[in-house]
Parts: C-alpha cells; structure tokens; sequence
C-alpha cells in the first residue's frame, strides 16, 4: 500500500500536514518515503527517499519524530520479494560439491512497463557463474532448475544468487541477492527455504544532505489481537453502560472522558465510536454523550463548541457513516470549483486586479467589478450546494438522520422556550456545517472529494465558499456577521439558505423510524455497475435431479463500491464493499483448512498469469495473507482492533482508575479490588479493572503472532 500526499507546486520547502495510517505486516522489515518530482508529461523523477527501519522505529516508543536526509534512490537498491532456494553440500568420492536449486520467487519488484517483469536468476561461486531461464512476465516465477560448483573444504568464498529482469534492448534490472555463508553450509550440511532478496550496497553513495531533508513525525504500534472471546466481557461492559444511559450506575464512559488527555481524545473517540457501530449502538453511545454534555452545560452558546468526547466522537461518526453523502452532495459543487478556477476575492485589501485579467480587448476591469463578479460566482456555488443538501433527505443514511434526530430532540428538551428557538437547529448545524461539509470543503483531498489539492486561487474560493457556509450553519447569527463585514454581499443569499436548512432539518428529523429500514437500502448516488444479472441460490444439498424449486433467483449487482442482491431489479438491498470484505476476513481468519499459498493471477489459455505454471491444480506461488486488502482499503470495523486499541488506552489509565476506585469505596467502606478469577465485583469501575487484569493476563500468556491471535501494525505517519 502506497499512500501518496498532495502536490505542492514550484517551491523547494513545502509543507503539507498530511496525516496517514497505514496497516503493515507484521512481518515488515522497513518502510521507506519518496520525494517526487511531478511532471505532467513525462514520468515523475525521484529526488530522495528516507528509509525508516524497524529497529529505527521500535527505539523510539513513542515515536521518531524529526528532520531526516534525504539519500539518493538506486535502483539497485530497489528490491522487494523472497527467493526458495535448496541448498546441500553433495560428498562424492572424488570431491564434494554444492548444489544449488533455484525453485521459485514470490513479489518480486515490476521493472517492466506491463506492471511485471522477465526475471531469470545468476548463481556465481569461485570465480564461475551460471544463469536460469527467463521467466517472461512474471512476479512470481517458478524454474526448478540445479547448479553444481566444486566445493573445496574450508573454503571462505560467498554463494552469490543474484535475481535480474532481463531486457532486451537496454540493461538488465538488478532485482535483489542473496549471499549464502559456505562454512555455514558445510556444517548443516542442507538448508532449505525462502530467503528474502537484498539490495546491492556495494556502490559508492553521495554524502548526505545534499537532496534536502524531509520532516516526520511516524510512530509505530505493534498490537497483537486476541481472539474475540477475550474482549467479550469488555465490549459487553461497555456496552451495557451505553445501553443504561445517564440512569445507570457505573458512569464509566465520563470517566474515560475524564482522563483521556487532548491530544489522545480524538482516537479514543474514534475507537469507542467504530466498536459500538459494530455492535448497533452508534445511537446510543452518542445520545448518551450528547445527554452528558447537556447536562453540564449552562450557556447555550457554548453547546458543542469544546473538544469534548461528544464533539469528537460526532465527527468521527459522520466520517465513517457520512463519506459516501457528503460526496453526492459535494462533489459536484467542489469539481465545478476547481473546472473554473475563477479568480474570487470579497475582501477589499486583498484585490489584485492583475489576477483577473481582461473583460474586453481594451480595458482591465475594476476593483468594484471585481467584488460583484466574485459575489455573484460565490452566490451561484452556495445556491447550488444548498439546494443540493434540500434535495438530498433521504439520500442521507438512516443512521445518520436518526442519530441528529436523537441530537434535536435532546437539546430542545434541555433548553426549552422560545428565546431557545434556533439552538436544536445550530446543534444539529454544528455538526453537519462547521465540523463536517465546511473542513470538507476547504480541504477536499483530506476527504477524498479530490485527488490533489487545490491551487492558491482555487484555495481562497473554497476557504470563502466554506465561510459562507458557516454562517449559514450558524443561522446567520450577528457575531459571526460582525467579524468579515465584507462578507456582506453574500448576505441575501445566507438567509435564503438560513430557511432552506432549517427546512431540511425539520424534514431530516421528523421521518418515521418505522422508514428507516428502506431508507437504508435506498442508494441514490450508486457507482456505475461492472456486472449485473440474475443469481440463482440453490437451496438443497439432496441428491438427485434438480427441480426448479430447488433455486432462488435473485437479482445481483456488482459495483466498484457495492454488492447487491434484491428479488427484481427495481428493488435495492445492498451490502457496502466493505462489509463483505470484513466478513470475508472475519471467517478466514479461524479456517482451519486455509490454504497456505495462492495463485494472485487467472488461469488463462494453459497457464497461470502469475507464474505461468501449467497445472490448473497447483498449489499457488503467493504465500496467503490472513489481511484483505484492495488498494488502500482497510477493515473500518475491525471490532477486535477496536476493543484491543480501547484496552491499551484503559491499561494507561489504570493507575488513575485503581486510585479513583479507592477514593470512591471509602466513602462506601468497600473492599479492595479484586484481582482473582473467583471473585465477582458489583461496581462498574471494579468490573473494569477486573477486566483489565484478566486481559493482561491473556496476553501474557498468549505467544504473539500465532493464532488465532493476529498481531497488527498500525503506522500513524504525518508529513
């Protein structure tokens, strides 16, 4: 997986702030970032690249952070993939001799244009050298074939197994090595197995420094998933909390709230946020910490308006649960921006006329005329978005409406009375405009509404698209009027839009439940499909003639986002992408019978793509991964990763829990906490950390890595 960060065009210091989280293999020896050099014609040129290793990382626990060199990129250097080789030392009678079997290769790097390569392996020992076959179009080639060197005893010199794509016109691609120890060979007399291929470092290197440097911050989480089983009394912990809501007794969740530094909230919000989504109480859990933070506030005006556990964990919901709407919604709107590329400026002192260019043959246009264009572009852009949001009620998810259903109901029963009359209103707008559609549109890479991002004057129409926007969320209020006065052109367009999302909003909350169902199989914006037709089900294992009652016949379709299946074509039910995938991998995981090797190609003609066996039957040339990936997808409800990240949070916290359970059972002249298997503690906090010990305990008695348990790298990286 390769996530790639926004082009910063003609400067030689840029900046981009960009945060990514990458899941690696456990396996993983280094991870490397590039500096590019964008061409719109040609192939982008490499500048430089940093190359973080494991040890790199794992010595700094709570991660590297710094300015690191960038090194010149050698192709040489440039290898990934294993090697299975078979090597023996053979003693025959006039002299010994080493064997060595080249069998295969597995991911080995693409060199050739055609995304694969032609790859034939050089064996060198003691001054003679011996070359495979070529293996045309393959990463994963198989030659099976033995060399044979005379072997003198004692001898020191290296086995040198080179791998190399081999071209026709100009050089070979070296491709990766392995250097095998003789003296070693000599005592184990064979070795057998996968080796991973090498880069050649022998080349003379430029000093450091000289392409620049480049500004990390990586930090990595090794975690090792148990298996589910050992989570259960922790998700059902919590989850019966969110179930009891304010009138229960633990009052865990405000706790965690209570204890949770800033900096560590936003990933506490979204770890709680996807394991209740996983278990159906998205809802509930915010409606619980909606009611908290109700309850403690006084001043209307500051309602949502901190970084509360509420307020994060809202915004990670609508990330998760909303992407997909914000797109229909948006993403005309933003494409059109960034199409035009209309210079747009509403702030008098920031004009620059020469920008604009010519209204005519003979003579540049005005400051004023530049103002009333600028308006009138922005007018037409917050017109049509709004309209897009009126249209757009039950193109929203079902979960989504019944949780800012949830939100306007709470507050309009916290704050009652007509002075009050707008305050469930900006609550639900606090959200969706200021916290979810405006950073959308001021930074539409972030949410993958663009590939790149926008261009200094597309950057000021978004920044004053999206202000305009939060006066509308802010229902026009005269505080957020007073701060830009020159916003004031904008101003008849704003209250139009105050009414239409007002209207949207009463509509948007007042659905039925008993609506929500079909409202959530509804799919208004569905990706063009790649295959479509009817499916037929079988229903029987019995054995004779097939009847025709035997099958179910259904209608399926399959998209690059979706797969669904329904009884007639005019009828949608439809599982996400990525629900499949993650039920997919979910019942993988324990498969006894899984395979350990794969073919990552078809069978096409006589052979495989991949490997171009010819047994229709083999066994694979790719080892099998437990992890599903598709490109840069990952499992969004990984519900073991999210309970086993919550837990890693709790045994920080620990401490402070033990010695707020101390302080609260003195007053009630409770016990101590136990910590024993046979005994059973009423008091929510007791149960907690009684849960803590016993995961602890699972964990140190489970042996990382070997299943069921799945270890997990997680790699928050920014730039």
């Amino acid at each position: 997986m390769s996530p790639s960060s926004a082009t910063v065009w003609k400067t030689l210091c840029p900046f981009w702030g960009e945060e990514y989280q990458v899941y690696l293999s456990p396996s993983f020896h280094a991870v490397a970032f590039y500096v590019m050099d964008e061409d719109a014609l040609s192939r982008d040129d490499v500048i430089g690249k940093v190359c973080l290793t494991r040890d790199i990382l794992a010595a700094h626990p709570k991660g590297f952070s710094g300015w690191a060199h960038l090194a010149e990129v050698d192709p040489d250097e440039e290898v990934q993939g294993e090697i299975h080789l078979r090597l023996e030392v053979v003693r025959g009678t006039q002299a010994c001799l080493l064997r060595c079997s080249v069998l295969e290769a597995r991911d080995l790097a693409p060199k050739d244009r055609n995304g694969a390569s032609d790859p034939f392996v050089r064996v060198r020992y003691n001054g003679r050298t011996q070359e495979t076959s070529v293996v045309k179009k393959s990463c994963y080639p198989r030659w099976n074939e033995t060399f044979e060197f005379e072997l003198k005893e004692g001898a020191a010199e290296a086995l040198c197994v080179e791998a190399w794509d081999w071209d026709l016109v100009s050089r070979n691609d070296f491709l990766g090595k392995v250097v095998v120890n003789v003296q070693r060979l000599w005592a184990a007399q064979q070795e057998e197995g996968w080796f991973r291929l090498q880069p050649d470092q022998s080349k003379s290197r430029r000093e450091e420094g000289n392409l620049g440097s480049l500004q990390l911050e990586v930090r990595l989480r090794d975690e090792t998933v148990l298996p589910s089983s050992c989570y259960q009394p922790l998700v059902q912990l919590l989850c019966r909390e969110v179930k009891l809501g304010v009138q229960g007794p633990g009052q865990l969740i405000p706790l965690i709230e209570e204890m949770t530094s800033t900096e560590c909230r936003q990933n506490v919000a979204t770890n709680l946020l996807k394991l209740f989504l996983g278990q159906g109480l998205a809802k509930d859990f915010l409606d619980l910490l909606f009611q908290l933070e109700l309850g403690r506030t006084s001043e209307a005006n500051t309602l949502f308006r901190s970084n509360s556990l509420a307020s994060k964990s809202m915004e990670s919901f609508l990330k998760v649960a909303g992407m997909r709407y914000l797109h229909g919604v948006l993403g005309p709107i933003i494409n059109k921006v960034f199409e035009e590329k209309k210079y747009v400026e509403l702030d008098p002192s920031k004009v620059e006329v020469k920008d604009v260019g010519c209204s005519g043959l003979h003579r540049p246009q005005t400051e004023a005329e530049v103002l009333e264009q600028s308006a009138q572009t922005l007018r037409a852009h917050l017109g049509a978005l709004l309209s897009a949001l009126s249209r757009s009620v039950r193109a929203c998810p079902a979960v989504v409406r019944a949780t800012f259903r949830q939100l306007f109901r709470r507050v309009r029963e916290r704050f009652p009375g007509a002075q009050h009359e707008n305050l469930p209103f900006i609550a639900v707008t606090s959200f969706l405009c200021l916290r979810f559609f405006s950073p959308a549109i001021m930074a539409p890479k972030l949410f993958h509404l663009r590939e790149r991002h926008a261009d200094a004057r597309t950057s000021r129409t978004l920044l004053l698209l999206a202000k305009a926007v939060q006066n509308v969320g802010n229902m026009d209020m005269q505080t957020s009027r007073a701060k830009e006065a020159w916003m004031e052109p904008l101003q008849p367009t704003v209250r139009q839009g105050v009414a239409q999302l007002k209207d949207f909003i009463t509509k948007l909350v007042d659905i039925e439940e008993k609506e929500e169902l079909d409202l959530q199989r509804a799919l208004s914006l569905q990706a063009p499909p790649v295959k479509e037709g009817p499916l037929f089900i079988h229903r029987t294992k019995g054995k004779g003639p097939l009847m025709s009652s035997s099958f179910k016949k259904l209608h399926f379709s399959l998209t690059t986002e979706a797969l669904s299946f329904a009884k007639t074509p005019s009828s949608k039910s439809v599982n996400e992408l990525n629900q499949w995938l993650s039920a997919l991998r979910k019942v993988s995981i324990n498969n006894s019978g899984l395979l350990g090797s794969y073919h990552p190609g078809i069978f096409r003609g006589d052979k495989w793509s991949c490997c171009h066996q010819k047994d229709k039957t083999d066994l694979g040339c790719d080892k099998t991964r437990s992890r599903v990936t598709l490109q840069e997808w990952n499992d969004p409800l990984d519900h073991d990763l999210e309970a086993q990240l919550i837990y890693q949070h709790l045994l920080g916290l620990e401490a402070a829990l033990r010695e707020k359970h101390q302080e609260l059972s003195a007053g009630a002249g409770a016990g101590s906490v136990p910590t024993g298997p046979g005994e059973a503690p009423e008091d929510p906090l007791a149960q907690l950390l009684q849960v803590l010990h016993d995961l602890r305990e699972a964990h140190a008695s489970s042996p990382a890595g070997s299943p069921p348990a799945e270890p997990t790298c997680l790699l928050p990286l920014q730039t």
